[in-house]
């Protein structure tokens, strides 16, 4: 970023932004000097519809809107201090890791619906496939990697909700939630046999969806650094 008068001018692009193409503003971190390392990153609310800005939008394999920022000497203006942007960003995401790990609770759920629905219905070798005790100990799996999925979520949401940082009960939340959700919808997929590899079914859209909340607002290694890390400085997990 460059001042100029009384606001900035950035310069740089960005991949990988959620919402671009929808969002008429953006919240752009930038670095006003790289010989400052992280203390020159700071926030700016940069207007999307300025020139010298350029939205290319990206295809992930989920439905989800995602772009590629290009900005050209857009004008923006800052917000809060200079070298604050990275505390920021940092806060930023302990909020929305919560919102991902709840929204992988409820993939792994209706996922679970649709499986124990197929199960109950399906009848092989003249009886219904829930009477299979290997169907019955997958259901098992799922429904305790969901409710404690979810627990945990709750938690990181209340303290959050109190006023509190809570970066590794948000990060603990975040990572398990997500990598149960994933496992969950595998095994449905799984249950279904032909039914849940076929393109349209719930379960297939669910096994496309869950796959980028494993990277989404920190992938499941960033969170491990995260709680390890607490844990190795002397902090609680």
């Amino acid at each position: 970023s460059d001042l100029d008068g009384d606001g900035y001018r950035l310069t740089g692009e960005k991949m990988f932004i959620s919402n671009l193409g929808l969002a008429s503003v953006a919240t752009v971190v930038a670095t006003v000097d790289p010989a400052l390392g992280r203390k020159g990153l700071t926030a700016f609310w940069l207007p999307l519809d300025g020139p010298g800005v350029t939205v290319v939008p990206q295809a992930p394999i989920a439905p989800h809107p995602l772009g590629r920022l290009i900005l050209d000497g857009a004008r923006a203006t800052r917000i809060g201090e200079v070298g604050a942007g990275f505390g920021l960003a940092m806060r930023t995401l302990d909020t929305f890791r919560v919102s991902v790990a709840a929204a992988a609770v409820g993939m792994a759920r209706r996922a679970l619906d649709e499986a124990a629905r197929h199960v109950r219905a399906r009848v092989q070798f003249g009886k219904p496939l829930a009477d299979q005790p290997l169907v019955q100990a997958h259901l098992a799996d799922m429904a305790t990697q969901i409710d404690s999925a979810r627990l945990m979520t709750w938690r990181a949401a209340a303290v959050k909700d109190a006023g509190a940082r809570g970066t590794v009960e948000v990060s603990m939340a975040k990572l398990h939630a997500t990598e149960a959700a994933q496992d969950v919808i595998d095994r449905a997929v799984q249950l279904l046999g032909g039914r849940g590899v076929v393109a349209g079914a719930m379960v297939e859209h669910l096994y496309r969806a869950i796959r980028p909340l494993r990277i989404y607002e920190g992938t499941s290694e960033i969170q491990r650094t995260i709680i390890g890390r607490a844990i190795a400085t002397g902090g609680s997990p």
